[in-house]
């Protein structure tokens, strides 16, 4: 049976606690994981994938502590982290069947593999570029089959449509839902769109803590009662946006502002209850926290708990190519152009 499951799994850097006592268990689908920057996702997901150990509390798949199962586990993973490593001056083709071999994939599965994935994320017409030439959505495209070279059962996408335009992040998430039917998939991200459409189960994670789990039309229900529509007039609005909790804001022809607006107490006399989104249900949330540039990156934040410099990994965190104990090419230092990004799974 496929099957992970999560026990008390805890992560601390000295006193700060990343990940605090979380425990599910998940099966074949989609699982978004939901939270702003900071709110521990990164940090949850390499345990799930091995690369970082828990402080406390267990990692399992199938029943087995995966650090048990060790290159068994590995072989049944595919991950693509939010820094994905690439050589520029590799063409897409190439640099697939690099990986390949790496995870040690016959010469000739290999091959027929990569023609499948390449064709599979819309880069067959460009397999024989370069990298380097690649828009960002391509790039990341290229992460999704480099995680699917193995056929992996658990499939680990952490913020993967971070900076990309819309019709991009569209067909990245018309991908990976249709990888969903015969693998457990985790997608980690803060924008909300990115979940709503094709995760099974969402999970809400705060500080650290899994704070809500459920499927999409089930766990805005905790907030139904609480989201309201209130019209007001056109020059009022920044006024009631800087007092309210406002989710959304639309302008209508007659010169009056539509607020949406989450509050446990009707927040004006007109106001008329609403039904309530997950978008609503991520701001209930995380109202007081900036997910943009003000906010400190959560890789900044732990590897500052770590004693390390901020804008660079702690040194126990060095990526996948690390814990796959992978040559010293595969974790930065090609002969054949400067490796760009983090890790490699």
């Amino acid at each position: 049976m496929l099957e992970l499951t999560l026990e008390g799994v805890t992560k601390k850097y000295g006193s700060k606690v990343a990940v605090n006592g979380i425990s599910c268990t998940m099966n074949r689908g989609i699982y978004g994981l939901l939270g702003a920057n900071g709110s521990g996702k990164t940090t949850l997901l390499r345990m799930i994938c091995g690369i970082l150990e828990a402080t406390e509390g267990t990692v399992r798949y199938g029943g087995s502590a995966i650090g048990k199962l060790g290159a068994d586990y590995r072989r049944v993973l595919g991950y693509l982290p939010q820094d994905f490593g690439y050589y520029p001056e590799f063409t897409a083709r190439r640099f697939l069947l690099y990986l390949a071999a790496l995870k040690a994939i016959p010469k000739n599965e290999a091959e027929r593999k990569v023609e499948e994935l390449l064709e599979m994320v819309e880069l067959s017409a460009v397999r024989g570029k370069k990298i380097k030439t690649f828009s960002g959505g391509m790039v990341r495209r290229l992460g999704i089959a480099q995680a699917l070279l193995n056929d992996p059962e658990i499939l680990v996408l952490d913020e993967p449509t971070a900076g990309l335009d819309p019709k991009e992040r569209i067909r990245f998430r018309n991908i990976v839902g249709s990888l969903s039917k015969e693998r457990i998939i985790i997608l980690s991200t803060h924008i909300v769109s990115d979940v709503e459409s094709i995760a099974e189960r969402i999970l809400v994670m705060k500080s650290g803590r899994i704070v809500h789990c459920g499927r999409p039309g089930e766990i805005t229900s905790e907030i139904r009662g609480q989201v309201w529509e209130c019209a007001i007039p056109a020059e009022q609005a920044d006024r009631y946006v800087a007092q309210m909790n406002v989710s959304n804001l639309r302008n209508e022809r007659d010169g009056r502002t539509v607020l949406r607006v989450i509050a446990g107490d009707k927040p004006m006399p007109n106001a008329k209850l609403a039904e309530p989104n997950l978008e609503d249900l991520y701001l209930y949330y995380f109202r007081e926290q900036d997910t943009g540039g003000g906010q400190v990156r959560e890789r900044d934040s732990l590897a500052a708990a770590s004693g390390a410099a901020p804008g660079h990994r702690a040194s126990r965190d060095n990526g996948a190519a690390a814990a796959e104990g992978l040559s010293g090419e595969a974790s930065g230092c090609g002969r054949d152009g400067e490796w760009k990004g983090g890790d490699v799974r």
